[in-house]
């Protein structure tokens, strides 16, 4: 159970982040800085490098979120199911409920207008792609039921989930109707995971 200076310390970080994301997105990432988010946070700049190391992961702060997710879908995994398997139903459950790692959730179209727009925060998204691909090589290697070769299913991986969001991403943008929208993402999940399962 987390401590109360844990759950404090999440709470601070939760509150930090959604100030940031509303300054953001009403004024333009790269017309605040830091020291306007810590003042409408009433933390000081101290707290807010305390808890995020970038100014971009203030926007992106549900990307750990996402770290832990993969290594839990690779270490709690059923016997019997493979690596390929267990990130293919961990990507399906996210977009079955919608959670805002996937893509699906409601009103993101704002929030991805302004990554799009962001050489800072698109430099981030490639820096953290490199960072899970690590993430996940690390736990397949050190997966005892896994005897192939970690990185390179490490890196079809990110890269065939990566396809696939993108094509979500310009979908959403370009205004697909939502049913529209979660039947081309269904479709290009199942068909990145088919041609994974068949080439590892």
């Amino acid at each position: 159970m987390p401590s109360r200076g844990d759950r404090g310390g999440a709470a601070t970080r939760a509150r930090i982040a959604d100030v940031a994301t509303g300054m953001f997105l009403e004024r333009g990432f790269e017309d605040v800085t830091i020291a306007e988010v810590a003042a409408a946070a009433g933390v000081s700049k101290v707290t807010v490098f305390a808890h995020f190391d970038r100014k971009e992961d203030l926007l992106l702060d549900r990307l750990p979120g996402a770290v832990d997710l993969v290594r839990s879908a690779i270490r709690d995994r059923p016997d019997g199911v493979g690596p390929v398997e267990a990130i293919r139903r961990m990507v399906v459950r996210l977009a079955d409920e919608k959670h805002v790692l996937s893509g699906l959730g409601d009103g993101v179209e704002p929030f991805l207008r302004m990554v799009v727009a962001s050489p800072a925060l698109i430099a981030r998204l490639r820096v953290f792609e490199h960072q899970i691909e690590r993430v996940l090589a690390d736990e397949l290697a050190a997966d005892s039921r896994f005897d192939g070769d970690a990185d390179l299913t490490a890196a079809l991986i990110v890269a065939g989930y990566r396809n696939a969001a993108t094509s979500t991403m310009r979908r959403r943008l370009a205004g697909d109707a939502p049913a529209a929208l979660e039947a081309a993402h269904g479709a290009a999940l199942t068909a990145a995971f088919a041609a994974l399962a068949d080439g590892l």
